[in-house]
């Protein structure tokens, strides 16, 4: 058995893709691979329960923002982005095991884990600082008051758009009460760099590298062919206001708010956090470009 190098951790936190088929063997692996290292192993709760696993503590978030000194995610960049919403306010660094396809901050492939997780977690890695979006709905009242009904983060985006049954929406867009346009659209994305390769990058957005300062500004289908993605500082605070539309809709990567009412208000700002991932030694975000977006066909 080949000796593995000394571990610069001391207690991982395995979060797992509870429903991905034959995941508790993988995650059974990678558990006896962080003991081998010298790691004490806990599971995130909802992994442990849904997997069965018993052998190691089952900890909430907040346990394990308290106790664990990193995190190991196994999944796809979903998962990555649930969890590291949710661990951003602790500073731990994130591991990113891609089941499937190599992933944007999932990238390490289960082929790979025996010879790239135990050379990360001995300290040969390349860490990345990720900014974090923070949002919220303001409702306004008879006396022209707003009140906060709704607030979460988001590493990818915030995104309004059309109820289900209306044909489109309208929506007003401010940076810091400066007004950019109005908008009559399916809908609009305000991404980090992080999501400039999501939901933006689809709806014909630019591709923002992480190092950058910005969001991006971008209408879904827009109705006037004039209504450009915009790329703006991330030091302002952004405001959506909903002008018309039925059963308009907010998403912070994956939570959601149904059903908007004329006149309420999203905004978004930088968060104070930032989500902190470890890649292999050599890792580079533009090679992930290249092989996630397939730029390499036809190169020989």
């Amino acid at each position: 058995m080949s000796r593995l190098p000394p571990c610069r951790f001391r207690h991982a936190a395995l979060v797992g893709k509870y429903q991905a088929r034959g995941i508790r063997a993988v995650l059974e692996d990678v558990a006896h691979l962080l003991v081998r290292a010298g790691l004490d192993v806990s599971l995130e709760a909802d992994t442990a329960l849904n997997t069965g696993m018993t052998d190691y503590p089952a900890l909430s978030i907040k346990e394990i923002g308290q106790q664990c000194d990193v995190a190991i995610v196994l999944g796809g960049d979903g998962t990555m982005l649930a969890i590291a919403r949710e661990l951003a306010r602790f500073n731990i660094p994130l591991i990113g095991i891609n089941q499937g396809r190599l992933g944007f901050i999932t990238d390490i492939q289960l082929k790979d884990v025996a010879t790239a997780v135990p050379l990360i977690l001995s300290g040969q890695y390349e860490e990345e600082h990720r900014a974090m979006l923070e949002g919220a709905v303001l409702r306004p009242h008879s006396g022209g008051e707003l009140e906060t009904i709704y607030e979460d983060f988001a590493i990818n985006e915030v995104v309004v758009s059309r109820g289900a049954t209306a044909g489109m929406v309208e929506v007003r867009a401010e940076v810091d009460g400066q007004f950019i346009a109005n908008y009559r659209a399916d809908g609009l994305i305000v991404a980090s760099p992080t999501g400039s390769s999501a939901y933006a990058m689809s709806a014909g957005g630019p591709i923002l590298h992480p190092a950058l300062g910005g969001w991006v500004v971008v209408p879904i289908a827009s109705h006037t062919l004039s209504n450009r993605p915009i790329v703006i500082p991330d030091t302002g605070t952004v405001t959506i206001e909903i002008v018309a539309g039925r059963d308009a809709s907010m998403n912070f990567d994956m939570q959601s708010l149904a059903s908007l009412l004329h006149g309420d208000r999203v905004t978004v700002r930088r968060s104070a956090y930032t989500v902190r991932f470890l890649h292999p030694q050599g890792w580079n975000y533009y090679a992930t470009l290249r092989r996630k977006l397939r730029w390499n066909e036809g190169v020989s």
